[in-house]
């Protein structure tokens, strides 16, 4: 069976999660990574530190608005957040496309934060009850690889825009390059306005009942699972506090270190991409085997040994695949942390704890992309990727305490068969060896 059919056969939200992700995605992949970064760079004067100070707005206007969306999104409709974060992003993304000058592209960016930090909660919460639980990882990493491979189309298209307008660091040609992007990202948040509450499933999505191992057993280990969701977001939250002042200057670290033009930097960052997607697949396909936590902790040990490596500054040949692979198995982890997280919290509850584990990449990763413009600007690129390196190390510790705790995802035909799902006029049901979800009227 294609993949358009089986799309075509899924709960409508999720449907619609898939197309937003691959337009957001896609178009994101064009303007906000390396050509984002590298025109503010080149606009605010070759300053790492304006370039952190970027993000910073941002991430202040995502955390402003993240708490009272995920509260809302709980309390009375998800559909209604994605509405009004689409809002949000099109005006941001239209003051950008305007902005002559710094101050009108911090607005824009602090209008993108708003409309990521309304949206995000809901879009993630609604997302997972459209899903049943106790068997999410395998949708989780599919559209982990919608996202990655619509991201790795954005660069590789920034190559050819890069051939046409010239293979230089030139603010007119980013500028143009960027509006492409721009225009596709407008588009995906049109699809935001289709979403609706009344498609979500019922009990069958609901979170995963603490089941008794044995009657000496249960009563401790109920009450430490309670503590799954806490842990894992702490986890998270470490790893964003991290992320952020590394991952928004590799392109500048291309281009200052290795001397790197456009077509190469984005030809990097494509094939990341790409192989981003391909590890989640990967991993979750290992996960069911090995569990959940155990792929994160070993795909995130061993990206963070690839950080470390390129603290050293490796020639050209051995920088590339330890890059890619540093990216790749860093974010391979984020589909299977999702899949636990959605597992054990109740439904009523998604949008709050959506918007606490959104800190992450909201407010954690934006504030410390300021701290890492001043750590590269006024030490080095190799400092701040020690310091990232450390942090992900305590991010996994962590970890080890949920082993024990999260249990094994069965089959999704089995959660299927045991609920016996009905919604409206359509059954549910799993073909395993396709290992798609297929709804039949």
């Amino acid at each position: 069976m294609s993949f358009i059919t089986t799309l075509k056969s899924l709960n409508k939200n999720v449907q619609l999660v898939f197309g937003y992700s691959f337009l957001q995605s896609l178009g994101r992949g064009i303007w906000l990574g390396n050509i984002l970064s590298a025109y503010l760079y080149f606009f605010a004067g070759s300053s790492n530190i304006t370039l952190g100070w970027t993000s910073e707005a941002t991430g202040i206007a995502f955390t402003a608005v993240l708490f009272p969306s995920g509260y809302l999104a709980d309390r009375f409709r998800r559909d209604i957040l994605l509405k009004i974060s689409s809002i949000f992003g099109l005006i941001g993304l239209i003051i950008l496309i305007m902005a002559n000058n710094l101050t009108m592209i911090f607005v824009s960016l602090i209008f993108w934060g708003m409309a990521q930090g309304t949206g995000r909660p809901s879009l993630e919460s609604l997302f997972a009850d459209s899903l049943p639980s106790g068997s999410r990882s395998g949708i989780y990493s599919k559209i982990h690889l919608i996202r990655n491979g619509a991201q790795s189309i954005g660069p590789f298209l920034n190559i050819l825009l890069f051939i046409y307008f010239g293979n230089d660091w030139d603010l007119s040609i980013l500028r143009t390059v960027m509006i492409i992007g721009l225009m596709i990202s407008m588009l995906s948040l049109i699809t935001l306005q289709f979403f609706d509450d009344d498609n979500a499933l019922t009990d069958i999505s609901e979170a995963i009942e603490l089941e008794k191992v044995s009657e000496e057993d249960e009563p401790s280990l109920s009450k430490r699972r309670q503590y799954i969701p806490m842990i894992l977001v702490l986890s998270n939250l470490i790893v964003g506090a991290g992320a952020g002042m590394t991952i928004k200057f590799f392109p500048i670290f291309f281009l200052e270190v290795y001397s790197l033009q456009p077509i190469a930097v984005n030809a990097i960052l494509g094939a990341t991409s790409i192989t981003t997607g391909v590890t989640a697949i990967f991993a979750q396909k290992l996960s069911l085997k090995r569990g959940r936590v155990m792929m994160i902790l070993v795909v995130q040990g061993i990206a963070t040994m690839c950080l470390f490596a390129l603290a050293f500054y490796p020639v050209i040949f051995l920088l590339v695949p330890i890059f890619i692979a540093r990216g790749s198995l860093m974010n391979a982890a984020q589909p299977l942390s999702r899949s636990i997280l959605m597992d054990y919290v109740p439904k009523k509850n998604r949008g709050k704890w959506n918007s606490v584990e959104s800190l992450a990449w909201g407010l954690f990763w934006n504030s410390s992309a300021v701290l890492g413009g001043y750590l590269i600007d006024y030490i080095s690129f190799s400092f701040a990727f020690t310091i990232t390196g450390v942090i992900y190390l305590v991010s996994l510790v962590p970890l080890f305490t949920l082993m024990p705790l999260v249990r094994s995802e069965k089959p999704i035909a089995e959660v299927l068969q045991e609920n016996n799902q009905e919604t409206g006029d359509e059954e549910i049901r799993y073909t395993e060896k396709e290992e798609e979800l297929i709804i039949s009227e």
